[in-house]
């Protein structure tokens, strides 16, 4: 059983027309990024619970930061899109999840692969000074159907001005400049992301982190293991740590 605080909505920020982010004041105790927690709201006299990335990276901050889509459905992204700044949300005390930095082993480079919101948890890793004592350089790539839907736009810039990030954008449904066209698995089944970046990945030099869509992690992972990189495990250290995102 889930030991649940309350949490009170300081920020809501809209990307588009379902994409927001909701920023949260809350007493946790320390996670690590690339966890996860569940917000809740009581709906007719029912707790309606989800689980939900952190964005932000950990600090002695009370202020967690969330990044979500409405889906038309939904028994509860629709009520948390109609919050308001200064109302509350339950939000469960613990974190989980094992989907971490401590968990991928060191290397030249790091490939973090996302489709949809599932970019909240990299975006938290990226503020972490440790990624950068890790690997020599990291690679974020995002998938979504469209350019409104790439989120945090700014903060990815300022990370690739400072730090050895590089960003790629792939866009499914259109024809864009910067960045590719397609999905995430056509770009690694082409070579073009390879290309596009400039990097050859080789299980002697990278590691990736799959993130998002059950089904793109499911066809990439395949891709990955034809291309000769292994499942990561504890006790059988690889190249391929996984996180689905529903």
């Amino acid at each position: 059983m889930a030991n649940w605080i309350d949490g009170e909505v300081t920020k809501i920020k809209w990307w588009n027309k379902k994409l927001f982010s909701l920023t949260l004041s809350a007493p946790l105790p320390n996670y690590k990024a690339g966890q996860f927690t569940k917000l809740a709201m009581t709906i007719e006299d029912k707790k309606i619970a989800r689980a939900y990335s952190f964005v932000n990276t950990p600090s002695h901050s009370n202020l967690h930061e969330f990044l979500l889509v409405t889906v038309q459905d939904g028994l509860l992204s629709p009520p948390l899109s109609e919050l308001s700044v200064g109302e509350t949300v339950h939000v469960a005390e613990q974190a989980s999840g094992f989907f971490t930095l401590d968990e991928v082993p060191s290397s030249e480079y790091l490939w973090l692969l996302s489709t949809g919101t599932a970019i909240g948890p990299f975006l938290s890793m990226l503020g972490d000074p440790r990624i950068w004592q890790k690997f020599d350089k990291v690679i974020l790539v995002h998938g979504v159907r469209k350019s409104e839907d790439l989120v945090y736009q700014e903060l990815i810039a300022s990370i690739c001005q400072s730090q050895p990030l590089t960003f790629v954008p792939v866009i499914s449904q259109e024809n864009i400049t910067d960045g590719l066209a397609g999905r995430i698995t056509n770009a690694l089944t082409s070579n073009k992301l390879f290309d596009y970046v400039g990097l050859e990945a080789t299980p002697e030099n990278s590691q990736f982190m799959l993130c998002g869509n059950p089904e793109m992690v499911k066809e990439t992972t395949e891709i990955l293991l034809d291309l000769g990189f292994a499942r990561n495990r504890r006790a059988k250290p690889g190249h391929i740590t996984v996180e689905q995102y529903w």
